[in-house]
């Protein structure tokens, strides 16, 4: 739990009595390689921090799947939408590798937005931190090339490629898991 709560202390300034209401709200979950956290089609009514493990968002399109995104330590995970307007979720979360979550329902969420007024700052930079992410994204797929793409997730996450399949990185940065591995390859070439 030390890392959730470090994750909250360097956001915003907070007191112990508060931090210590707030980390009670979560509950310690462990998820096995590929189990799921979540599935398209439900409703989402939980949001977890990702404490170690990978997770990674995805659909299934023209029965290809496509990750939107990989979560890793440190990171928290939810359907945004889903959790907060209540409506159909379409993403499914699946464990990559295993995994262990401190998660919180959207009840103890929504009581903690109410009662402690350092998780609602917590969750507002969350929820602004979420769409610049999404923004970044957007942008990255417009106006970069995959070798930049795979320099700036390497850079970023270079864990990652340790942990997680190459089919499901490739097709985060929109890319032929073939070409990801020519990349992979041509950037230990230009190391050695």
């Amino acid at each position: 739990m030390n890392q959730l709560k470090n994750c909250i202390t360097t956001q915003v300034s907070i007191d112990e009595v508060s931090l210590v209401s707030i980390l009670d709200c979560f509950e310690e979950v462990t998820l096995k390689k590929g189990e799921y956290f979540l599935k398209s089609g439900t409703l989402c009514r939980k949001m977890a921090f990702v404490d170690s493990g990978y997770l990674r968002m995805f659909d299934i399109a023209d029965g290809k799947e496509v990750t939107l995104w990989i979560a890793s330590a440190g990171r928290f995970v939810t359907s945004l939408s889903s959790f907060v307007f209540q409506s159909d979720n379409y993403w499914n979360i699946q464990a990559v590798t295993d995994c262990k979550l401190y998660v919180i329902s959207r009840d103890r969420h929504a009581q903690l937005c109410k009662s402690q007024p350092k998780w609602l700052e917590f969750d507002n930079l969350l929820l602004a931190h979420s769409f610049a992410l999404l923004e970044q994204s957007m942008f990255s797929q417009l106006h970069t090339t995959a070798r930049q793409r795979f320099e700036m997730l390497l850079e970023e996450e270079p864990l990652l490629f340790n942990h997680v399949p190459l089919q499901h990185i490739a097709s985060m940065l929109g890319i032929a898991p073939e070409s990801l591995s020519r990349l992979r390859k041509n950037r230990m070439k230009n190391i050695t």
